[in-house]
């Protein structure tokens, strides 16, 4: 009797670790799958942008000169300091019409070589938008003199600004705009703040060109803020 009901216990314990690993299993697949879906549409996204830089190229080739056009590819060549004087929606160029991605103005691309992250920027951060990029939610606009603000989603599965919290001090972010022109920030500052806490969005940076990054911690508790300046 006893090792019936012993065997009985076994049995239904096993049964529940079964269920339990497949159940982590499929969750890990599920968000596997969702980050390589992600992952795919946003290098899609990026392919569309440069197609854009590289018509817009082709089309007046004198803008290699004028704006100092970099290298798409090479993310260590160095831009000069001229400033595309527009405002034009904060895209940084001097066309008024914008390449979209999911139906969204794309303004920019970002690039974090050392969480190798490549990105279009988004026009506007709306809900709907930071679903699928990241976007500018406040500032004079992508490679303008200023302080912009973009903000990113940390979905945990290395999308986006996921793995921010991996970034340092002296760690490089490239910007590139609807001219075409890259720009090299340098990170000067990161810290970890409250949800309530809006004092980063707003900075004298004095005539210079800075961006901040904004994204939530892994328990979605606080804001994990970066500053970065044009070197």
């Amino acid at each position: 009797m006893f090792n019936s009901k012993y065997s009985k216990l076994l049995t239904t314990l096993l049964v529940i670790a079964i269920v339990a690993i497949l159940g982590i299993l499929i969750f890990v697949g599920i968000n596997w799958y969702k980050a390589y879906m992600t992952e795919s549409d946003v290098g899609a996204g990026v392919d569309q942008f440069d197609g854009y830089i590289n018509n817009t190229i082709a089309k007046n080739p004198n803008n290699n000169e004028e704006n100092n056009v970099v290298d798409l590819v090479n993310p260590d060549i160095d831009v000069n300091n001229t400033v595309t004087n527009t405002n034009n929606g904060g895209n940084g160029g001097t066309t008024s019409s914008k390449p979209k991605y999911k139906g969204f103005n794309m303004v920019g691309k970002i690039e974090i070589p050392k969480i190798k992250l490549s990105c279009p920027v988004l026009e506007t951060a709306t809900d709907s938008a930071i679903e699928v990029a990241v976007a500018v939610l406040s500032g004079p606009g992508v490679n303008q003199v200023g302080n912009t603000l973009i903000i990113g989603h940390n979905y945990r599965n290395g999308t986006f600004f996921s793995n921010n919290k991996k970034l340092e001090k002296g760690d490089k972010i490239y910007l590139t705009d609807l001219s075409g022109k890259k720009i090299t920030y340098k990170i000067t500052t990161k810290y970890q703040t409250s949800t309530s806490d809006a004092d980063y969005m707003l900075r004298d940076t004095k005539g210079k060109r800075e961006i901040t990054l904004s994204t939530c911690t892994d328990d979605s508790k606080q804001r994990l803020i970066l500053w970065a300046e044009e070197t």
